[in-house]
């Protein structure tokens, strides 16, 4: 018996939340709305600006990594942070809610602990600035094959693939899942992360991966054409690719079969986390033997859930409302 059900590698990101008005992003140069990278000298002026912090681990695979948890799977996230107070942490919060994190906090480490500063208006509006820091830095070193290769499915992260030595890191993962008779999969992330990355990103996604989650952009972006293209050829290069599109019905692909998982519209209160919950709710379904429809199915009830809240990781028992849907 494998010792993880999922285990994902990823930015291993803590978000600083506080409150404050437009007055105040105007006077720090902040642009409401948005998430914009900042660098180390920026990033602490404003982490020592926020005042009444909330910190939350984050990062994309960190999130989805934390629903899975919330459904009872056996999970861990394997990440980089630096051993400062954040490092620790981080570390700390994904042990407490379940989530091992193999990798201790690194002391050599040559950036501080990743973070994303979030402001929050009154309106309800997110202002993010993050600082990509130490997690960034992931690496081949970084990574206990052991770990990987005794988990049914592994979850990688399309950010980390933007470094060479995350790209390596990625390869060494893919070998250690299969050689363990796991499956290997990825979240494609983000348009400018794959256009940047493109032909590495077919390379990995034709040669190595047995699942691929992305939205209508990231795919259009990835083979360069429409999305009736793009998940052509996609289906020609990947065993089961799932695309969300906004609102729309998610597909999701595996050979000749193709499913269409219909969404509900609903007016969110944060759409952060909704694509990383979308994963959780997928893989769950993957992992616990369900029908790609099933699957499917489960991301989109996992998504409104985070979407009807403030955060990115899910307030309530998600398990609970599969039932209500009559899923399990």
């Amino acid at each position: 018996m494998k010792s993880y059900d999922v285990v994902g590698i990823g930015n291993a990101m803590v978000d600083v939340l506080t409150q404050c008005d437009d007055k105040f992003l105007d006077w720090m140069g902040i642009e409401k709305g948005i998430m914009q990278l900042v660098d180390r000298e920026r990033g602490e002026m404003l982490y020592a600006a926020m005042k009444e912090r909330t910190e939350a681990p984050g990062g994309s695979v960190g999130n989805t990594m934390a629903g899975l948890g919330n459904m009872g799977l056996r999970t861990a996230f394997i990440g980089r942070v630096k051993d400062d107070a954040l490092g620790r942490f981080y570390a700390k919060s994904l042990e407490v809610e379940g989530t091992d994190f193999p990798n201790p906090p690194v002391a050599s480490a040559d950036h501080p602990t990743s973070r994303s500063m979030i402001f929050v208006t009154p309106d309800g509006e997110r202002s993010m600035n993050t600082y990509l820091g130490a997690g960034a830095d992931f690496g081949p070193d970084d990574l206990d094959e052991e770990v990987v290769k005794n988990s049914a499915y592994l979850f990688l992260e399309g950010y980390l693939f933007d470094k060479d030595q995350g790209k390596a890191a990625f390869r060494k993962a893919a070998a250690a899942a299969h050689a363990g008779g796991g499956k290997a999969g990825i979240a494609l992330s983000d348009p400018f992360c794959v256009d940047r990355h493109r032909a590495d990103f077919r390379r990995l996604v034709k040669d190595e991966m047995d699942y691929v989650i992305g939205n209508q952009h990231e795919w259009e972006s990835l083979y360069q054409t429409d999305l009736d293209g793009a998940l052509a050829q996609a289906r020609e290069e990947c065993g089961v690719v799932v695309c969300t599109r906004s609102g729309a019905d998610v597909v999701i692909l595996r050979g000749d079969e193709r499913v269409e998982v219909p969404v509900h519209r609903v007016v969110p209160v944060d759409a952060t986390g909704a694509g990383d919950q979308f994963a959780a709710g997928f893989l769950y379904g993957l992992a616990t033997g369900q029908s790609l429809a099933v699957s499917g199915r489960m991301g989109c009830v996992a998504a409104a859930e985070v979407i009807s809240h403030f955060g990115a990781r899910p307030e309530t028992d998600v398990k609970a409302l599969f039932r209500d849907h009559d899923l399990i």
